[in-house]
Parts: structure tokens; C-alpha cells; sequence
């Protein structure tokens, strides 16, 4: 898993944007360990607290940018794969907003959260006080 997340943070994408997706992903697969952790990540790289505070409502605010709407967008398509396959419309948002190589790496990078979530939520890994 560890060579899976290095892997996943050596990309071509800005890092708080990298943030946000694992954020939000975390929160909603109730992983409060990786929420912890990745919203103190997004403060210390810069992140506001309002945008922070407004990520589980991202697409009724007008905070985040049609670059960052698409990539929660595709980690919220593929963090609920239970509801159905990403959307094709949703998947050709993300593919005007990123290149190629991006898009692979955005893939990745909401993959890999989405496996750490499930690893800290199956052993209730929790923030540290």
C-alpha cells in the first residue's frame, strides 16, 4: 500500500487538489482517520477552512473551480461504484479538464485513497488526539 500511495502522489497534479479528492472520498466511506489526516493535510498546503467545511455540499457552492468540480465529481463516481458504472458524461467532464496523463493519475490517485480508507475503516483506525 505504501508503494501504491507513493506512486500516487507523484504526479503531474497539484497537490491541493490531490486533497480534496482524498478528502472527500474519505468522508464518504467514513474513514475519520483519513479525513483527520487529509483535511490537516489541505490546511498546511494552504487550504481555507470554508472550502473545507463546504466539500461534502461541493457541487451546491460556488467555491471550487470546473477542474476541481470534476475531479470530486469522478471520486464521488467512483467511490459509489455501488450505485452503477461512472457515468459516461461525468467521465468526458474529466477528460476536458485533464490531459491524458492527468486523468490516469487522478484514476490512481482515487483508487488508492479509496483502498487506505477501506484498510483504515476495516481495522477502526482512528485520529490521534
Amino acid at each position: 500500500m505504501n508503494a501504491f500511495d507513493t506512486a500516487s502522489r507523484e504526479t503531474k497534479l497539484e497537490a491541493p487538489l490531490l486533497e480534496l479528492v482524498r478528502t472527500r472520498a474519505s468522508q464518504l466511506n467514513g474513514c475519520a482517520y483519513c479525513v483527520d489526516t487529509h483535511t490537516a493535510d489541505a490546511r498546511a498546503g494552504g487550504e481555507t477552512e470554508r472550502r473545507l467545511y463546504a466539500l461534502p455540499v461541493w457541487s451546491e457552492t460556488p467555491f471550487f473551480t470546473p477542474r476541481e468540480r470534476a475531479a470530486l465529481a469522478l471520486t464521488e463516481a467512483m467511490t459509489r461504484l455501488t450505485d452503477g458504472p461512472v457515468p459516461e458524461p461525468l467521465f468526458k467532464q474529466a477528460q476536458q479538464e485533464f490531459d491524458e496523463t492527468e486523468l490516469a493519475e487522478l484514476v490512481w490517485s482515487i483508487t488508492v485513497i479509496n483502498a487506505w480508507n477501506r484498510v483504515a475503516a476495516t481495522t477502526h483506525a482512528w485520529p490521534l488526539s
